[in-house]
């Protein structure tokens, strides 16, 4: 049975935080891994860190597929970006704890990843396109990076302000 996890939105202190690595590729995780996949579906969404959801792990999951495609979930347990291309492409990008906000984000087109699968076992996979940009933009959450860091100081501050002034009026 898996749950489903409410999404934290910024200004959350851990999602600016550096995720703890994950020990061991056990039952428990992976039931994360199936919570995590359930609440991205749910939100619905492409991509989900752990920090997302309240979890301080270095865990992420992703599916790219499209609504008109079958599910292709993928799942990392302490992912590590080990190289990036020099070309770059421009992607719009939105994130569940920054709702109802995209940008044009520009990161490398092409990337290369080690990171543990479902059973524990070492992976590298080199990647492009829109999946690429998710294990980005996901790796990025695990090491406190949000993608709005990416934009103007001007704009980043003006979407840390709308959701920090929402945050308070929703506490009163």
């Amino acid at each position: 049975m898996t749950s489903i996890y409410p999404i934290l939105t910024i200004p959350e202190s851990v999602l600016r935080e550096t995720a703890e690595p994950v020990e061991l590729v056990d039952d428990d995780l992976r039931k994360l891994m199936d919570d995590m996949l359930a609440t991205m579906y749910d939100a619905p969404g492409v991509g989900l860190a752990a920090p997302q959801i309240g979890i301080s792990r270095r865990v992420i999951v992703m599916d790219p597929a499209r609504d008109d495609e079958e599910p292709a979930p993928l799942v990392m347990a302490n992912p590590v970006i080990l190289d990036r291309s020099e070309e770059m492409r421009i992607q719009e990008e939105g994130c569940l704890s920054i709702p109802d906000v995209t940008a044009e984000v520009e990161r490398p087109a092409l990337t290369r990843v080690a990171f543990l699968d479902r059973e524990g076992k070492p992976q590298e996979s080199e990647i492009d396109g829109i999946l690429s940009t998710i294990v980005q933009h996901e790796v990025d959450h695990l090491n406190g990076v949000l993608f709005i860091d990416y934009l103007s100081r001007l704009k980043r501050d003006m979407i840390v302000r709308k959701f920090t002034k929402q945050k308070r009026a929703t506490a009163i």
